[in-house]
């Protein structure tokens, strides 16, 4: 059985493409942590020097393909920290929130998954053709994949670190054929944690989350691609579930806990 640090190191990985004037906002919101490791996507604002400028401890590395997944995957191989955190750089995750996170899991979770659809989360952001989008997908998974999931689409979350090895990430090291990003490398990325988080039975809380407004700027995000590549994430993980290998490390963390599996987190205060 492992057994949690009493005081863990917190890692917060926040990917950032031309995000240089929502970062002079962001990254002074951020606690003090471990380390903040900002991902750079090949920017063209000047990101990584507003990154260095604002918060001169950030540790500012380039991504090594294209794409959100690529850049989180880049952070969590560079992770030193006990404690991974996934925080966006628009301005849309709310710092507030990180000791929810960290607090489900020392209480037990594998991990701590924000939701805007459970009692203490919203958005301001979200439309209404991605909502609709997103439940059905999100029906969808539970359907095929077991899981009680209220928001598939969402990408805060934080993890414990060893459990990395387990989610079989795309390498960042090794490169796309032709130059191209690799299955995992776009906004499938949060569905494709959540589908790995499901086959090797973590425990999963959700936590309440308020998705903000994105400060400056437009998402890269584009509903229907993006949802297509969230579709065939979902079916092809399905159809691998039972034929790949679990990894040995997490043998015994996913039944410290069962009652913890895919259940809300209370609410702050």
């Amino acid at each position: 059985m492992v057994t949690p640090p009493l005081e863990p190191r917190i890692s917060i990985i926040v990917p950032a493409r031309n995000e240089a004037k929502n970062l002079e906002i962001v990254l002074p919101l951020l606690p003090d942590v471990h380390e903040i490791i900002v991902v750079d996507g090949h920017s063209v604002d000047g990101t990584p020097e507003v990154a260095r400028r604002v918060r001169p401890s950030v540790d500012v590395i380039t991504q090594t393909r294209k794409g959100k997944g690529n850049a989180l995957v880049c952070g969590f191989e560079r992770a030193t920290g006990d404690i991974i955190v996934m925080f966006d750089a628009d301005g849309s995750a709310d710092a507030e929130e990180i000791p929810r996170f960290i607090d489900a899991l020392v209480q037990g979770a594998d991990v701590a998954k924000g939701s805007r659809f459970v009692t203490g989360g919203s958005s301001e952001d979200i439309t209404f053709h991605r909502q609709l989008g997103n439940k059905g997908l999100n029906v969808l998974t539970n359907v095929l994949l077991g899981t009680r999931y209220s928001d598939l689409c969402y990408g805060y979350n934080a993890f414990w670190s060893r459990i990395l090895p387990a989610l079989d990430l795309p390498p960042a090291d090794i490169d796309g054929a032709d130059g191209e990003m690799m299955w995992g490398d776009g906004f499938e990325i949060e569905t494709l944690l959540n589908c790995r988080f499901a086959e090797n039975r973590l425990a999963v809380v959700e936590v309440p989350s308020v998705e903000l407004l994105r400060i400056h700027g437009e998402s890269n995000l584009n509903a229907v691609t993006d949802g297509l590549r969230v579709l065939r994430t979902v079916l092809d993980e399905r159809r691998k579930r039972w034929g790949r290998r679990r990894s040995p490390v997490l043998v015994d963390a996913p039944l410290r806990h069962p009652e913890l599996i895919e259940q809300p987190a209370p609410t702050a205060g």
